[in-house]
C-alpha cells in the first residue's frame, strides 16, 4: 500500500472513531466513487444523489423492497375520474425543524418541481395542477388524461413552503449555471435521516431523524459519506474495515473481494440503459476535424460506429461479465413487454461499418471528441476508451475527455458535446419516463426532451410517443410505444451499450436491501456487533 493510500485511510478512521459516543455498530461508514450533486432535491434527477436525497426528503408515494407503490406521506389515493386524482395526507408530520407538513406544502413542493431549474419538471408537469382541498386532502386537475400518473407523482419530493421562503429558496437551485443556493448545502425533510453537514468532495453526515413518523427497520444511527474515486483505495478501505460499505466495487475487484474474509457482495441487476449520444443538431461538430458538415446527421455513419461497437468483449473483459448486451433504449425490457426485435442489438460487423463510411463519404474517418463521465457509471472512462479503439478501426478518431459528475453533466446540459456517455434509469419500468425526457424531440419549456443532449429531431418518433403519453386503451398504448421505440431504433438516433449489474459490496456484519433501482436505503440497513 502507498504512503498516500495509508494516509488516507488512517485519516478516515480517525474521522470515524472521533464520531464520540455512538456506538460503531450503530454507524454506516459508506463510499462511492463519485459525490451527489447538490442537497436540493428538485435540482438534479441524476440516479446517486436521488438515492442520498431521499433519506432526508419523501414523497406522497413510497416505494418497497420490490419496488411496488406504498404509502408515504400521503396514505391513500383515489382516481375520481379520468382527469383527477384526490390524496389523503398523512396527519402529525413534521419537518426536521419542527414545523409541521400540510397540504399546502404539497401544492407548494409540485409547483417548485415545475420551474425551469428543475430536472424533474417533466414529471411534475404531467400530474396537472394541484389543488388544496381541505388540511388532508389534495387533488390534481389533469387537462389531459396520464395513463401513468402514479409513476409521475412518485419521484416528486415534498418540501416545507416557510422554510423554502425563509431561505429564498422558492425555486430551485440552477446548478448548471453554478448557483451557490441555500439548498445547496442544506436541508430540512421529513425524512427517516437529518442532514448534519454537508461538505462536498470531502464527507457529509446524517444523523436518525427521532421524530420520523414510520417505525424503523435498521439500526443505523448515523451516516458518514466519504467520495473515494480511487477505485484501489476504495476497496482497501472496505476489506481493512475503515468502511461499511461501497456502493460501486470495481468489477475487476469483484472476484477477490467475493473470497475476501470479512466481506461479502451483494448484487443484483440494475433498471439502467447505458448509451452513447450524438449531436444531431448543429451543422458543424465541435471538438471535430469535419469542417461545414456533420457527419452524425448521416444515418450511415451512426450504424457505422453502432456496428463496430464489439459489445461481448467489452462485456467479458471490461465488465467481467458484469452487464447484460442490449439493443434497447429503456432501463428494463418490461418497457417495450420484453420484445425481442427491439431488444437485439445489430450485430458487430467491422467490414459492414467501413462499408458505411465509406457510402457516407467519410472513406479516411473524421476525428471527434467523446466526453465521458469517470465517476458515475461501472468503468465509464474505461468503456469509453474501449469504445475509443473499437471506432478506430474504421477510420474515426476519438479524443476521449473524462470528468469528473460534478462538471460533466453542466456539460451536457449546455449542449456543449459531439458525443456523449449517458446513463438512464431508475425505479420506472415503463417506456413513457425514457421516451418524454430523454428521446422525445427538445421543447423550450416543459422539460420534454430535456435530456436529449444530441439534439435529434425525429417527426414521425415524437408524435408516436407523444400519442403513446394521453392513451388511456392499454393495446393501443402498447401498439405506439412499440411503433415509437422502433422508429428509434432504425434511426440509430443513440447508440445502446449494456444494463449495468449493480454489485455492493459490504462488511460481513451489514445487511442490506438491494433495489434494481440502486437505491440504498439506509433505514433497511443493519450492522450487527
Amino acid at each position: 500500500m502507498t504512503t498516500m493510500k495509508r494516509l488516507f485511510l488512517g485519516g478516515l478512521l480517525a474521522a470515524a472513531v472521533g464520531l464520540g459516543a455512538v456506538a460503531q455498530a450503530q454507524t454506516l461508514r459508506f463510499a462511492s466513487q463519485g459525490d451527489p450533486q447538490t442537497m436540493d432535491p428538485h435540482s438534479q434527477n441524476e440516479s446517486f444523489t436521488n438515492s442520498v436525497n431521499q433519506q432526508v426528503y419523501e414523497y406522497l408515494i413510497h416505494r418497497d423492497r420490490q419496488l411496488n407503490f406504498v404509502p408515504g406521506l400521503a396514505t391513500s389515493w383515489e382516481q375520481v375520474s379520468p382527469l383527477k386524482w384526490r390524496f389523503k395526507i398523512r396527519q402529525g408530520v413534521k419537518f426536521h425543524d419542527g414545523t409541521p407538513f400540510t397540504a399546502d406544502d404539497v401544492v407548494f413542493s409540485i409547483n417548485r418541481a415545475k420551474e425551469p431549474t428543475s430536472q424533474i419538471a417533466v414529471y411534475a408537469n404531467a400530474v396537472g395542477t394541484p389543488k388544496k382541498i381541505d388540511e388532508t386532502t389534495v387533488e390534481f386537475d389533469l387537462t389531459k388524461v396520464n395513463p401513468i400518473f402514479l409513476e409521475h407523482v412518485q419521484p416528486l419530493w415534498m418540501m416545507s413552503k416557510a422554510w423554502c421562503e425563509k431561505n429564498k429558496a422558492t425555486k430551485p437551485q440552477d446548478f448548471k449555471n453554478k448557483e451557490e443556493a441555500y439548498t445547496a448545502l442544506n436541508a430540512n425533510g421529513t425524512g427517516p435521516y437529518v442532514l448534519v453537514k454537508r461538505e462536498p468532495g470531502i464527507k457529509t453526515t446524517w444523523k436518525r431523524n427521532p421524530t420520523h413518523w414510520a417505525k424503523a427497520e435498521g439500526n443505523v444511527q448515523e451516516v458518514v459519506f466519504t467520495p473515494i474515486g480511487n477505485d484501489a483505495t476504495r476497496s482497501a478501505a472496505l476489506i481493512s474495515g475503515e468502511l461499511d460499505f461501497i456502493l460501486d466495487p470495481p468489477p475487476r475487484d469483484i472476484a477477490r473481494l467475493r473470497n475476501t474474509a470479512g466481506v461479502k457482495v451483494i448484487d443484483g441487476p440494475e433498471n439502467r440503459i447505458v448509451f452513447i449520444g450524438m449531436d444531431q443538431f448543429r451543422d458543424e461538430l465541435i471538438n471535430s476535424n469535419v469542417k461545414g458538415k456533420n457527419p452524425f446527421k448521416d444515418l450511415r455513419v451512426r450504424q457505422a460506429l453502432y456496428h463496430a461497437v464489439d459489445i461481448e468483449t467489452m462485456k467479458s473483459k471490461l465488465m467481467s461479465g458484469q452487464s447484460f448486451p442490449s439493443g434497447g433504449m429503456t432501463p428494463s425490457p418490461k418497457a417495450y413487454f420484453s420484445d425481442a426485435k427491439i431488444e437485439a442489438r445489430y450485430p458487430y460487423d467491422v467490414a459492414l461499418a467501413k462499408k458505411l463510411m465509406v457510402d457516407a463519404g467519410y472513406p479516411n474517418g473524421f476525428e471527434v471528441q467523446l466526453d465521458c463521465p469517470n465517476n458515475r457509471y461501472i468503468q465509464d472512462e474505461e468503456i469509453c476508451i474501449a469504445l475509443a479503439a473499437m471506432w478506430d478501426k474504421i477510420g474515426i478518431k476519438i479524443k476521449v475527455v473524462a470528468i469528473p459528475r460534478v462538471t460533466y453533466f453542466p456539460k451536457l446540459e449546455k449542449f456543449e458535446t459531439s458525443m456523449y456517455m449517458l446513463g438512464w434509469g431508475g425505479a420506472v419500468t415503463d417506456a413513457e419516463t425514457t421516451m418524454t425526457p430523454v428521446l422525445r424531440n427538445l421543447q423550450p419549456t416543459g422539460g420534454v426532451g430535456s435530456y436529449n443532449y444530441g439534439r435529434s429531431t425525429n417527426a414521425k418518433f415524437d408524435d408516436l410517443a407523444a400519442r403513446s403519453s394521453v392513451e388511456a386503451d392499454p393495446a393501443k398504448r402498447r401498439e405506439l410505444i412499440m411503433a415509437a421505440l422502433t422508429e428509434w431504433k432504425e434511426q440509430v438516433h443513440t447508440i445502446p451499450l449494456h444494463r449495468q449489474v449493480i454489485p455492493w459490496a459490504a462488511r460481513s456484519n451489514v445487511t442490506a436491501v438491494h433495489r434494481a433501482d440502486n437505491y440504498l436505503v439506509w433505514d433497511w440497513v443493519t450492522i450487527a456487533k
